[in-house]
């Protein structure tokens, strides 16, 4: 736990980089909830020692709380944002269980996370074939979509948890090769994916910001929304 007045403002500071797909998960539930914070996009290659300070593994997302309470686990951050207030019911789901949700969500960052990192990044890993890491992602891929044939989203048919928790891989893994999954048989979950991209609260999201540094003017997220 930190000082409360460590922000230069009286928000919560939530460390980001806008392309994480982790970071994403935080910032979508805090727009979903309307919660006000100080953003501090970072760098990853140039990480400043006020986020090594309080979370020494170096990764985003990390919130600070207005306690001063840490938390630098994607699905932590998510969690307590939607344990204040759910207005969209994701932790409801239609179907199923906020357990359920997070056996998907789990299979997603213990074992499609470590495929795709494979098969994006495949020079930064000894004796790795992309393309053997996309195959083994794409079975998960088709079992979303086995689901998405059933139902609009993951747990219904409206949006909850997983959907927001998984869409952000997913949108990473596809985007390696829009070709190659323009032409998969994956229709319900290319569906899916597309309404993920455009909808609202991914545009607010995915809104560029300057590199934070100590002493710069705070920076306020989410901005609010335009008005006709």
């Amino acid at each position: 736990m930190i000082a409360p007045s460590e922000g230069i403002s009286n928000y919560p500071i939530l460390y980001s980089f806008r392309r994480c797909p982790y970071a994403m998960r935080a910032r979508l539930a805090l727009v979903a909830i309307g919660m006000v914070c100080e953003l501090r996009e970072v760098v990853l290659r140039d990480k400043p020692r006020e986020l090594l300070d309080v979370s020494p593994k170096g990764t985003v997302p990390v919130l600070i709380d207005r306690n001063g309470r840490v938390f630098d686990e994607s699905m932590d951050i998510m969690f307590w944002a939607l344990r204040q207030q759910d207005p969209e019911q994701w932790l409801i789901p239609e179907q199923g269980s906020v357990a359920e949700m997070l056996e998907l969500v789990d299979k997603c960052d213990r074992g499609f996370k470590y495929h795709l990192d494979r098969y994006k990044y495949p020079n930064r890993y000894e004796n790795t074939e992309a393309i053997v890491h996309r195959a083994e992602g794409y079975l998960y891929l088709e079992m979303l979509n086995a689901r998405l044939r059933e139902t609009k989203y993951l747990f219904g048919n409206r949006v909850a948890l997983a959907d927001m928790a998984i869409g952000p891989f997913v949108r990473q893994f596809v985007h390696t090769d829009l070709g190659w999954f323009s032409e998969q048989p994956l229709a319900y979950l290319q569906d899916w994916l597309t309404e993920f991209l455009d909808s609202e609260i991914y545009t607010r999201i995915m809104q560029k910001y300057p590199k934070w540094e100590s002493g710069n003017e705070c920076v306020v997220f989410p901005e609010p929304k335009c008005k006709l």
